[in-house]
């Protein structure tokens, strides 16, 4: 029997958060990766892809693996009634709940992080605190079946921990090499203690306005 990934699937989600996971865990043996959302119509990615569900919250099937990704779009899903029951309806029989980037607050929302350590994208982090959440400044954070991870790149650093987890390290190495996963950036700008002080200032002024309109939505949940 293959495992079943599913992987939420939504207007404006940040589509690295997804296709990072996604590309891991479709490269694993025996697996079958779902994206899933209301319909199977498609929709557009944060930075314009389009990407079409393949699986729908009425016919999804049981999970091992649930994966919430981010992006600006999860503001909408943090207010999303039924949204939030398919996550929680999901949760409550997968092997392992999972995120990658802000859709950690997601789980909070469907109030899954209660007590729990997590992590998400640096510039949402102070936000975990909302939801009863342990914050931690790490890439990947396990808290028993909870596997969160930080920001958009993360996601495949992610996806290899899962399989690592599920299937054991030498199926993870096997992916990894498959893909080349060997990162070498060209610039060590990749988290704000390593960023300049220019750089950063300026990536704030440009995630400000996500920002400012999830920390209203979070005022009122």
């Amino acid at each position: 029997m293959p495992l079943h990934f599913g992987i939420l699937v939504f207007p404006n989600v940040q589509q690295l958060d997804l296709t990072g996971p996604y590309e891991v865990f479709a490269s694993a043996c025996d697996t079958e990766v779902h994206l899933v959302w209301k319909d199977r119509e498609p929709l557009l990615a944060s930075t314009r892809l389009s990407l079409t569900p393949t699986a729908t919250f009425a016919d999804c099937p049981a999970l091992d693996v649930l994966c919430i990704p981010g992006g600006g779009g999860i503001n909408a899903l943090l207010r999303d009634d039924t949204v939030l029951g398919f996550v929680r309806e999901q949760a409550a029989k997968a092997r392992y709940v999972t995120s990658v980037c802000t859709g950690s607050l997601v789980l909070g929302a469907a109030g899954l992080l209660q007590g729990k350590r997590a992590t998400t994208h640096w510039n949402a982090h102070d936000f975990l605190g909302r939801f009863g959440a342990i914050p931690v400044d790490e890439r990947i954070v396990q808290d028993g079946n909870l596997i969160t991870a930080g920001g958009v790149t993360s996601g495949i650093d992610f996806g290899l921990a899962v399989i690592a987890e599920l299937m054991g390290q030498a199926e993870a190495e096997i992916v990894q090499l498959s893909l080349e996963y060997a990162p070498q950036p060209p610039f060590h700008s990749g988290t704000p203690k390593e960023a300049s002080p220019a750089v950063l200032a300026e990536t704030r002024r440009r995630l400000a306005g996500s920002r400012a309109a999830r920390e209203e939505i979070l005022l009122n949940l």
